[in-house]
């Protein structure tokens, strides 16, 4: 069955410590992502060499949606957690970045996926796995997120109008041809009460990179089909 929502991607503070368990290597990169608890929030900046993302493991995506390579570095996907919020880090090398002309940072972008954008699908029912909730960060820190039930779809427009409350922010590195994207996401929005180490959620990891015809689409776990909405292909992201 085609979805309506499928043509988003298609058309597509004081010094934190990290936790002593972080020393450890992540888990198998192939289905799981850990996240590792940070003592406090923080505004997100996308520094790879902050306190809160210095020395963390994350794992890698190098792969396209049908699973073939991609002609890039891997992309690297690092998390942490707090009480309140799920953060996401994407470490982007890039060939040629495709920018919006006319960027805005003060609302969300509809469409963002039709530029260079990483994005993230997350769902915490494992009974029905056709809800989830996609946000994305542009290099230039746009975002957008979407409230997505493919047993039930929204209309566009509808997807769009949700507000998840996340934050984002996008830093590119010209000189090292890689751009960074972090995502602060409140576990309310996840429909997360009280997280604790243990939890799991379901999440799809992505990152759509040039213009066409050689626009790439990258999967952490590729999905088998010309599309991220696959989400029996989803990964779990652990709470460490």
């Amino acid at each position: 069955m085609i979805l309506p929502v499928l043509f988003f991607t298609l058309m597509q503070t004081p010094q934190i410590v990290p936790a002593p368990e972080v020393q450890a290597q992540a888990n198998d990169p192939a289905n799981v992502i850990e996240s590792f608890l940070a003592p406090k929030d923080w505004e997100p900046s996308a520094d790879l060499q902050s306190a809160e993302w210095n020395g963390i493991p994350g794992v890698k995506a190098s792969r396209d949606y049908m699973g073939q390579p991609v002609p890039l570095p891997p992309t690297e996907i690092r998390s942490r957690w707090t009480h309140n919020n799920l953060y996401l880090l994407f470490i982007c090398p890039y060939d040629q970045l495709y920018l919006n002309p006319n960027p805005t940072t003060s609302e969300e972008t509809n469409k963002l996926w039709d530029w260079d954008v990483a994005e993230a699908f997350i769902g915490s029912d494992y009974l029905q796995i056709s809800r989830y909730k996609e946000f994305q960060v542009s290099p230039q820190g746009e975002y957008v997120d979407l409230d997505i039930n493919q047993d039930d779809p929204k209309s566009p427009k509808e997807a769009v109008e949700w507000q998840s409350g996340f934050t984002v922010h996008g830093r590119i590195d010209a000189q090292k041809k890689i751009w960074y994207g972090e995502m602060r996401i409140p576990f309310a929005s996840l429909d997360v009460k009280v997280p604790k180490a243990g939890d799991e959620l379901r999440i799809g990891l992505f990152r759509i990179e040039g213009p066409e015809p050689n626009r790439l689409y990258i999967a952490w776990r590729p999905t088998g089909a010309r599309t991220f909405h696959v989400p029996a292909a989803f990964g779990s992201l652990v709470l460490k």
